[in-house]
């Protein structure tokens, strides 16, 4: 798929790290031959205040995990998706939505996803206003048509947040739509790509093939994630090694797209 100079490209990223660690070779060529990107982050709102209650036990684990403090995780995340970006020389936006472990039910206001099992389980129904809201946002939105290309999670990991995303990015956008499929997400889950509804021909595969310096800008970038490098490749060393694996297995980056229905013609009915 061509990254072209004339196209203007949004890739719509659920958290402060999902599309530089999925596209960030695509988008390194984009930018090297003048096309402007945008990398959206939808839930980049701050978290709950040190004086505030946590949601759950779950927000704890994760904050340990990033080894980082509340009052101080987002507004340090948000500084490694500048950098990232700077990298690839990609224009960072972030919108002020709080992303799922934070989520609370109105009413009752508990927490929507307190379990790991809740997080990567079925979207809760309270989010369908989330969804509707996000709809109405993205169509706002310099869309397809107008010399734009909007990318979207395909939600191969099953995060409630992508799948989120997608969905109201479907609304927005219609089939237009592109899809990355989420590193390292695509490498650790079984039939991931299955699981996400990719199979059949209703599917396209578009490869971005990559020149060694766009390889070079996707690890550099991932690398500005400090936070998340231990949790997700064990040490800085392992980003290159995991990144070039899979580019060469899959051939580049792939993007995804829904075929377009074959029209019906007089000779298809007539041999009905």
């Amino acid at each position: 798929m061509s990254h072209g100079s004339a196209t203007r490209w949004i890739y719509l990223s659920p958290h402060l790290d999902d599309v530089a660690l999925s596209c960030g070779g695509q988008i390194a060529a984009a930018t090297r031959t003048g096309a402007p990107v945008d990398i959206l982050t939808i839930f980049a709102g701050d978290e709950p205040g040190p004086g505030e209650p946590a949601a759950s036990p779950l927000v704890a684990k994760i904050y340990a995990l990033w080894q980082l403090r509340a009052g101080e995780v987002m507004a340090t995340r948000r500084g490694e998706d500048l950098a990232a970006c700077r990298e690839l020389a990609a224009a960072a936006l972030h919108w002020q939505l709080q992303e799922a472990i934070h989520r609370r039910d109105s009413t009752r206001g508990e927490a929507l996803y307190p379990t790991l099992e809740r997080l990567f389980g079925a979207v809760a129904p309270q989010e369908e206003e989330l969804v509707a809201g996000l709809a109405l946002r993205f169509a706002a939105l310099p869309g397809p048509g107008g010399g734009t290309r909007v990318v979207a999670p395909l939600g191969v990991g099953g995060h409630v947040d992508h799948r989120i995303v997608r969905a109201a990015a479907e609304r927005a956008f219609g089939p237009a739509l592109l899809y990355y499929e989420e590193f390292p997400y695509i490498v650790w889950k079984l039939f991931a790509l299955a699981r996400a509804g990719i199979f059949g021909r209703a599917w396209e595969a578009l490869r971005e093939p990559l020149a060694p310096e766009d390889v070079a800008a996707r690890v550099a970038a991932i690398a500005c994630y400090a936070s998340q490098v231990s949790p997700l490749f064990r040490s800085p060393a392992r980003i290159e090694q995991l990144v070039r694996r899979h580019v060469r297995r899959a051939g580049g980056e792939r993007l995804w797209r829904r075929r377009s229905p074959r029209p019906t013609t007089a000779a298809d009915g007539a041999s009905a």
